[in-house]
C-alpha cells in the first residue's frame, strides 16, 4: 500500500457534498446500508462522519447519541454507528479498515464522554462482520430482527 495515503475521519462539512452525492454501491451492498445523501441530517444527537483519503471523501457513516442507542446498549455513554459505506470505486484499497482504525481516537477527541460504540450488522453481510472484527468490535451475542433480516449486535469499548 502506498505510504502517502492519508486516511482520516472528519465531521461532515458542506464542502464534501458534491463528492458524497457521487457515491455508488452495488445492489448487494446497498441493501445493507444507505448512501450518504440519505443520512446527512445533523442534529445534537446525529453526527455524519466522512472518511477522507488525502482530503477527499471515500467513506461515510453516522454516529448517534440519540434514544436509538438504547435499542443496542444499556450504557448511557454509548453511541450507535450506522450507514457505514465506502464509495464503490474506492473499495478494495483498505480504506474501510484505515478509516475504522481512526474511530477510537476520533471519538475520544470529538465525543469525550463516549466509552462504547455499538452497531448492528446483517447476518448476511459477511464482509462487514469481518471488517468490524478486524478493527476490534466484538459480537455481543445479542440479535435483533431488522428490515432486512437478522442483525448481529457488535460493540467496541473505548
Amino acid at each position: 500500500m502506498n505510504s502517502l495515503v492519508d486516511v482520516e475521519l472528519s465531521r461532515y462539512k458542506s464542502e464534501y457534498f458534491d463528492s458524497l452525492k457521487k457515491f455508488s454501491l452495488p445492489e448487494e451492498q446497498e441493501q445493507f446500508t444507505a448512501l450518504p445523501l440519505e443520512k446527512l441530517e445533523m442534529t445534537n444527537e446525529t453526527h455524519p462522519i466522512v472518511i477522507l483519503c488525502n482530503k477527499g471523501p471515500v467513506g461515510f457513516f453516522v454516529l448517534h447519541s440519540s434514544a436509538r442507542v438504547k435499542e443496542y446498549s444499556d450504557n448511557p455513554n454509548a453511541m450507535l454507528l450506522t450507514a457505514f459505506s465506502i464509495n464503490y470505486p474506492e473499495q478494495g484499497k483498505g480504506m474501510a479498515k484505515k478509516g475504522m482504525d481512526q474511530l477510537e481516537g476520533f471519538v475520544n477527541q470529538s465525543f469525550p464522554n463516549c466509552n462504547e460504540i455499538v452497531l448492528a450488522v446483517n447476518k448476511r453481510n459477511i464482509a462487514a462482520q469481518k471488517l468490524y472484527g478486524k478493527v476490534g468490535f466484538q459480537d455481543t451475542g445479542q440479535r435483533k430482527i431488522g428490515k432486512k433480516g437478522e442483525q448481529f449486535i457488535f460493540r467496541y469499548l473505548l
